[in-house]
């Protein structure tokens, strides 16, 4: 039994006030599938977290939803707007945030912010331009060049950019890649201020504590979801016991416990190791066996971490093959 598949369970939520709703997404490359029949209902309002290894299908996906890619197969609509049909009224009511800052290294903030505002047609670009800049913080520095910027500050500069026109939905792709924490909190600050006035995000992300922010997340394998709900939702459903050693032993013995039987992942979490496994017993046994003096063992919750390499591992090595 597979404790974490919830697949093809996307329940429509008894509000009808839907920013997204797909089913069976595919989308193939050279006749192979990428992505393998995708359900997603997302809320209006509310931050959903995508997550899963590197090529899992996360980006795809949220091209497909925003209509820069036409699915091989499924059907849905995106701010009640069908995905295969209406793609460009989408668009304009989309704002895309991809992996690579995508801007213009040689105009300044202020002068890629004024280009964005003239490609949406706002009214009085100028105008839209100031308030966008003094709204994410931007105004001392609107005179600096895109490329001379650190990674926080275009990350800012592309929020602002891609958040402008007021769009209704906001697709965030691994946005704050390469940024420093402090940054990546103001950045999310910003994220749940727009959702707060009524914003849709999805964003992919590979930082747990990041989709700890998120209301729901869901986990991409090989191109399918595993498991989607809350953050505890998740954690509960993967049915993990997590234990954790202390102590000045600890490192000694860290490569050979990870062989007992039962310990489906092993981890150093600072000073201390955690092991964790579906089998309670097993990593009791484990406990008995290598505890040195001066090793205290001690149950803990299981975090996200410790559930993401779960699912990782029990997805399994991916069997799409590419041409």
């Amino acid at each position: 039994m597979n404790p974490f598949n919830i697949h093809g369970n996307a329940t429509k939520p008894q509000n009808t006030d839907i920013a997204i709703d797909v089913k069976g997404l595919v989308k193939e490359f050279n006749g192979k599938a990428v992505v393998k029949g995708i359900d997603l209902c997302l809320p209006k309002g509310q931050i959903w977290g995508f997550l899963g290894p590197n090529g899992s299908g996360k980006t795809t996906t949220i091209r497909m939803i925003c209509g820069l890619l036409k699915p091989t197969a499924g059907s849905g609509t995106c701010l009640g707007y069908d995905i295969l049909h209406q793609s460009e009224k989408i668009k304009l009511l989309t704002g895309y945030m991809t992996q690579k800052f995508s801007f213009w290294n040689d105009l300044t903030i202020e002068e890629n912010l004024d280009f964005v505002a003239r490609i949406y047609h706002i009214e009085n670009p100028k105008e839209c331009t100031r308030v966008t800049l003094d709204k994410l913080g931007l105004t001392q520095r609107k005179k600096q060049l895109a490329g001379d910027l650190s990674g926080g500050w275009k990350q800012r500069l592309a929020l602002a950019a891609v958040t402008m026109h007021q769009p209704k939905l906001l697709l965030l792709d691994e946005p704050t890649a390469g940024v420093d924490p402090q940054a990546r909190r103001d950045f999310w600050d910003e994220i749940h201020q727009l959702s707060l006035q009524g914003m849709t995000v999805l964003v992919s992300t590979h930082y747990m504590d990041e989709a700890e922010r998120c209301d729901k997340i869901v986990y991409l394998a090989h191109g399918d979801i595993m498991t989607q709900g809350t953050v505890q939702q998740v954690i509960a459903r993967s049915q993990l016991f997590t234990y954790k050693a202390t102590g000045e032993a600890v490192r000694q013995f860290a490569h050979l416990i990870k062989q007992a039987p039962g310990i489906e992942h092993s981890g150093y979490f600072g000073a201390a190791i955690h092991i964790s496994g579906h089998s309670q017993q097993l990593l009791q046994n484990a406990i008995k066996k290598w505890s040195p003096e001066g090793v205290q063992w001690q149950q803990v919750p299981t975090s996200l971490e410790d559930t993401f390499i779960a699912l990782m591992k029990q997805a399994g090595i991916d069997q799409r093959q590419y041409t």
